[in-house]
């Protein structure tokens, strides 16, 4: 068995990082939670005490959160190429960006989602300001450029495509011709096709109905 397990639902943000474990190429084991079974259940909340996924063990390792996931890999695994070597100047913009995303970028488009509107006076008292700073300030950085950290791909750039593609799929990140452009090109990539197969290829499973007896 591989001493890297995965805990996930194929409807979460758990799609981000199955797009992460294929592109590392190590084997993995997926165990799969359902929200308000297992995932609440004792044996889980041992791993994560949030009781959300994802989350990874890598060995004795436990790691949750996405973006705190996608460097943790990128770093565990360097054969990847998922990041920046150590000391490289390109190390900045890649933490600045794949934190970004953890930071900014989640809490505008959850802002938004739940329908809440920060008056502007109080925008100030947000990390993330307004939904439309945070969209200026991602396409500014996209703009004429195909990857956030230098000219190759990293875990940065697969954690902002998922945001941009999840939100613009579901109505909470406007389309901008800048993020389409991006996230088209990230999502072409093997290991986000294969991602997407894997997880569709479950739901597609649980929704078939079960024989009784």
């Amino acid at each position: 068995m591989s001493d890297l397990v995965f805990y996930t639902h194929p409807m979460s943000r758990g799609r981000i990082i199955r797009w992460m474990l294929e592109e590392v190429g190590q084997p993995y084991t997926t165990e799969l939670l359902g929200y308000e079974s297992s995932m609440k259940g004792p044996a889980y909340l041992a791993v994560n005490p949030m009781g959300k996924v994802p989350a990874i063990k890598h060995g004795d390792t436990v790691v949750t959160e996405c973006g705190a996931i996608c460097a943790y890999l990128a770093d565990a695994f360097p054969q990847a190429n998922l990041a920046p070597p150590t000391g490289s100047r390109l190390r900045g913009p890649y933490y600045r960006w794949l934190f970004f995303a953890a930071g900014p970028v989640e809490q505008a488009v959850g802002l938004k989602a739940m329908g809440v509107e920060v008056p502007a006076e109080r925008e100030r008292m947000l990390g993330c300001g307004s939904m439309d700073h945070v969209l200026d300030a991602l396409e500014g950085a996209l703009d004429g450029r195909d990857h956030l950290a230098g000219d190759s791909f990293t875990a940065a750039d697969l954690y902002v495509a998922s945001h941009l593609g999840w939100g613009m799929n579901f109505g909470t990140i406007e389309k901008r011709p800048t993020f389409e452009r991006y996230v088209a090109l990230h999502h072409a990539r093997p290991a986000a096709k294969r991602a997407v197969e894997i997880d569709d290829r479950i739901i597609a499973e649980q929704a078939q109905p079960q024989p009784a007896g």
